[in-house]
């Protein structure tokens, strides 16, 4: 076995991999990860690329370009045209990137005025309330959602890191919600309650063609608490002092992007009652951007037959 395998199964150690991504001081790293992978001097993004791959296998042969001016730049990078196919069924809601099915479900009441919750992890619920804000107009989105799914798709640091649009919608409202910046991997997941409550992330308020709400929840991580969408002029990172509330007003296609991260991370995505899961979907189950991730779980209209006429 050569070095950069033994490496990573070390790495892949529970409790190491815990102490090394999480007893660390996560927002001065997640600020130092920052600022380094944004040098544009070939030896520093050399050196960072060697580490990098160490750890992870890096594909890139999907990528616009191979060659890069910084690390920050081969995070963040393009697909070349018709890497990726979007189901074109105006119906189903596709995975708005690549990434690794973490959990899905019903989003149920939890009763006795808990409210709507959902799972992190098995055993680890958290209210829905609490991720979308914890203010009554989260309160009231999150109850709006019940009877609906979600699917928490997490990106590995070597995944494409752009979003896109599940569906044809329009971005109507943007809420920011600084937080800490816990690794969202498996391990930190099973031993850290509420984690994407904790950590910064965006809500993403979508109007989906039939009216109903379709939310989008990007949540950054440790080394990677910068988002960018292309809706709004100003990076949300834990530098940002701007207001949390932030209205939009902007058109998607489906399949079209809508922002990035800017290095890997989670997106939460929470569907209004109506959808179900999409056979083969199951957690840990790799998806690309565009397969189907929630399909109709009521005949459409076009699949119905018409009704007799009168006579």
């Amino acid at each position: 076995m050569n070095l950069r395998h033994s490496l990573q199964r070390i790495v892949l150690n529970e409790d190491l991999n815990f102490l090394l991504t999480n007893r660390v001081p996560r927002i001065g790293l997640t600020h130092f990860m920052g600022w380094w992978s944004r040098i544009r001097h070939p030896w520093v993004r050399k050196l960072s690329m060697v580490a990098w791959t160490t750890f992870t296998d890096l594909d890139l042969s999907d990528a616009k370009k191979t060659r890069f001016d910084s690390l920050h730049d081969c995070f963040t990078r393009e697909l070349k045209p018709g890497a990726r196919t979007v189901d074109a069924r105006p119906d189903v809601l596709t995975s708005p990137s690549d990434g690794i099915v973490g959990a899905h479900g019903l989003i149920e009441d939890g009763g006795a005025g808990k409210g709507p919750q959902v799972l992190q992890a098995k055993g680890f619920p958290y209210h829905l309330s609490d991720l979308l804000g914890d203010d009554d107009r989260a309160k009231a989105l999150a109850q709006s959602l019940v009877g609906g799914s979600y699917v928490t798709l997490r990106l590995t640091s070597s995944m494409y890191h752009r979003f896109h649009a599940p569906c044809d919608a329009r971005l109507e409202h943007v809420t920011y919600i600084s937080g800490d910046t816990w690794n969202v991997n498996p391990i930190a997941l099973k031993r850290v309650e509420r984690l994407f409550c904790k950590n910064e992330r965006a809500v993403l308020h979508l109007r989906m063609p039939t009216r109903e709400r379709l939310v989008l929840v990007p949540v950054a991580a440790i080394l990677v608490a910068s988002m960018r969408l292309r809706a709004l002029d100003v990076p949300l990172n834990l530098r940002y002092r701007g207001p949390n509330e932030l209205p939009c007003d902007a058109a998607y296609a489906k399949g079209e992007e809508m922002g990035w991260f800017e290095h890997g991370s989670t997106i939460i995505v929470l569907a209004p009652p109506g959808y179900a899961i999409a056979p083969g979907t199951d957690i840990g189950t790799v998806l690309r951007m565009g397969q189907p991730l929630l399909l109709p779980d009521r005949p459409s209209s076009r699949d119905t037959p018409p009704a007799p006429s009168g006579g």
